[in-house]
Formats: C-alpha cells, sequence, structure tokens
C-alpha cells in the first residue's frame, strides 16, 4: 500500500515509516523538515496546514492511505492547536475526498479524554473530555474525521495514543505506555481493517495496569504485544504519581496548564 505519512520526521513518524516499510509498504514521508538520515523514499517538505501544497502532493505521490502524524505535540494557545490539529486535518481529508483515497488513520491523543476522572477501565464511547487545548484540537480532529466518513463514506480511524516512549519512565507511563513496536502494529491494523467506518481505539500496549479499553482496538486487528509490566521493577515512586493518576491525561490535567485560550 502506498501510505503519506505527515510527521515523518517526528518520534513516531520515523519509527513507522521503518517499520511500514519493512512490512512491505511504499511510504512516502511529509513534514516542514527534510528527511532524517538513511532515509531514501519518497519526501515532501511542506505545511500541511496549507491546501494547495497537500492537494500537490496528492497529485504527485497517488496515496492510497493516510496516516496523519503531524501537528504540535504540546500545548499551544487555542488558535494555534486548531491550526495544528484541526486546519491540518481538514486539508488531508479534502484531498483524500479529490483524489479518491479511502483510508485515513490519524494519531488521535489520550488527552481528548484527559479530564475524565481515574476510574474504571476507559472505553472508547466515553463523552469527549479534553484537558487542554491540544486536547481540544484532538476532538475538534475526530469530529471531522466522523464528518467526513458519514459524509464521504471514508474509512476513518482515530487512534488515541498514549505515552509512545522506548520504555515507560514513571508508574503513569505503566498504564499508559505505547512500545515502538505496538505501535508499527496499531497503525498497520487501522490501514487495513475491513470497512471500519468512523473508529477510535486507544493506542496503548497490552499492559497489565492499562487504563483504557484495548478491545476496540482488537475489533479492528491490533494485537499489542508487549505490557509494560516487564519494566515496573525500573520506575521508582515520585511524589506527583498520586496527581498524574486523578484524570486519565495525567499532567495535562493540572493546573500548570491552565491558560487563556488566547
Amino acid at each position: 500500500m502506498r501510505v503519506l505519512v505527515t510527521g515523518a520526521a517526528g518520534s513516531i513518524g520515523q519509527v513507522l515509516t521503518v517499520g511500514l516499510t519493512d512490512r512491505g509498504h511504499q511510504v512516502i514521508g511529509v513534514d516542514r523538515l527534510p528527511e532524517p538520515d538513511g532515509y531514501d523514499g519518497p519526501w515532501h517538505v511542506i505545511d500541511v496546514a496549507d491546501p494547495d501544497a497537500v492537494a500537490d502532493v496528492f497529485a504527485q505521490s497517488s496515496p492510497e492511505a493516510v496516516v496523519h502524524l503531524a501537528g504540535h505535540p504540546g500545548e499551544a494557545s487555542l488558535p494555534d492547536s486548531l491550526t495544528s490539529h484541526v486546519v491540518t486535518t481538514a486539508a488531508l481529508l479534502d484531498s483524500c475526498v479529490a483524489h479518491g483515497v479511502r483510508r485515513f488513520v490519524y494519531a488521535g491523543s489520550n488527552h481528548a479524554v484527559g479530564r475524565t476522572p481515574r476510574s474504571d477501565l476507559l472505553t472508547e464511547d466515553v463523552r469527549p473530555r479534553p484537558d487542554t487545548f491540544y486536547g481540544v484540537g484532538k476532538v475538534a480532529a475526530e469530529a471531522l474525521l466522523s464528518l467526513y466518513a458519514d459524509r464521504y463514506g471514508l474509512d476513518a480511524i482515530s487512534c488515541r495514543i498514549g505515552s509512545f516512549l522506548p520504555e515507560p519512565t514513571t508508574v503513569r507511563n505503566l498504564s499508559t505506555w505505547l512500545s515502538h513496536d505496538d505501535a508499527v502494529r496499531m497503525v498497520e491494523a487501522a490501514l487495513t481493517a475491513p470497512a471500519p467506518g468512523y473508529a477510535v481505539l486507544y493506542g496503548i500496549s497490552a499492559n497489565t495496569r492499562a487504563w483504557w479499553d484495548l478491545e476496540p482496538g482488537r475489533a479492528l486487528g491490533y494485537e499489542p504485544q508487549d505490557d509494560a509490566e516487564a519494566f515496573a521493577d525500573r520506575i521508582a515512586a515520585r511524589p506527583e504519581d498520586a496527581a498524574e493518576a486523578a484524570h486519565v491525561g495525567g499532567p495535562f490535567a493540572g493546573e500548570e496548564f491552565y491558560r487563556p485560550a488566547l
């Protein structure tokens, strides 16, 4: 499959470009940065918020699917968050419709539900409850995916990623970790699941202490293999662990992120 990956120079993007290529897919990298050392596939340096630049890339590369990872990975003002996560998604979705691309995989975030208090295993059908303007952007992007799935029949999957790290480093990560290998498994499942329509899954590994339900991902063919518990004996307790476990968004739900929208 010819897969256009935005944000391909980022931490997740670099893992996926290699992982998807190893699994037989042809990756078309897109980023505002040049390609990383060692990458030898097609690469386009553009701002994905520019719909004309996006349309040009589609015309040149003829992708069969999109994996949208591009976006500012932290908190910003509300306008900047909406541009980074919603305008970019809209530009890509419009080009998907124009060029007949039917599969769209989005790097959603646990912060779309980050203000949800920690209690039982969280399912994908809880109401949106963002913890930040970053989370608001992710919720709004998911709404766009839902609209385009209903309007144009696209298959659009949001992967609400937890903590993408080489290995967990905090007690919270023991519940929220997504390993590099499982990230590749997750995205390939989202790319190849038969006719999912609009769907949401939680992007975590098979963690013993998981906060989020893995069954929606399994229904799409995502079978995580790694477990953060293997690292538990290396992680020391910290005073902030209790506060980070109060809401599923962890520190993003804390007062240090409170700020005006504009």
